[in-house]
């Protein structure tokens, strides 16, 4: 877009409801949905329950894709209703191919994710980091020209997200936030999966108090 035609880029964010499913269990959960470009054009982290309400929030703006911060279902239950409804392209870290068959087994997702690699849209660039822990291809968004980091269930306010059901790993987790996340500038928002957004200023402080809570 040039001219006139452009417009600010914006983060717009919506909460949708729904399930979260692993290992047997079954637990209510709230999911942040992030939708990230200008005026004209998006691109929405996290498809999480509510296709309709996702697509509504767009408001007729060209969804360039639906990005899979990792693959619990909670994240991509509603990603092939809203690609099919958009069409747009779902695209997620391949080493979260497991996962994702274990809801979607007869929809593949349309793109592959890799560290390092970047999405343009709206005039921003997000980088993507590849930050395994939580799930093995779960992966974080960095976008420096609006000083923010979408953190999928990487990093919370107060701590990592769990790693106490299959696929994930305390360990590992800590180390991609200690090598990935808080090498960023302090003063990067931190938005997150589930709950409120944090900085990174406000979380590095804390990672020696992870590693002995363990959790």
């Amino acid at each position: 877009m040039t001219g006139s035609a452009t417009s600010a880029p914006r983060v717009d964010h919506l909460v949708t409801s729904g399930t979260f499913s692993l290992d047997g269990g079954t637990w209510d959960v709230d999911n942040n949905v992030w939708i990230v470009g200008d005026d004209s054009e998006a691109i929405v982290i996290d498809a999480a329950h509510d296709a309709a309400a996702i697509e509504a929030a767009l408001d007729g703006r060209t969804l360039r894709a639906v990005v899979c911060t990792h693959a619990h279902n909670d994240h991509i239950d509603a990603a092939p209703a809203l690609a099919a409804a958009t069409g747009a392209p779902i695209l997620l870290h391949p080493d979260d191919l497991p996962l994702w068959k274990q809801t979607h087994p007869d929809r593949a997702p349309d793109g592959e994710l890799t560290d390092g690699g970047t999405l343009a849209v709206g005039g921003i660039t997000l980088t993507v980091l590849h930050t395994p822990g939580h799930a093995p291809g779960a992966v974080c968004l960095y976008a420096p020209a609006l000083s923010t980091v979408f953190t999928g269930d990487t990093l919370f306010q107060g701590g990592p997200g769990a790693t106490g059901r299959s696929f994930s790993h305390f360990p590992t987790i800590i180390d991609s936030i200690r090598d990935r996340l808080l090498a960023l500038p302090p003063e990067t928002v931190v938005r997150t999966g589930h709950g409120d957004p944090t900085t990174i200023g406000a979380e590095a402080p804390h990672l020696e108090e992870w590693i002995q809570r363990g959790h």
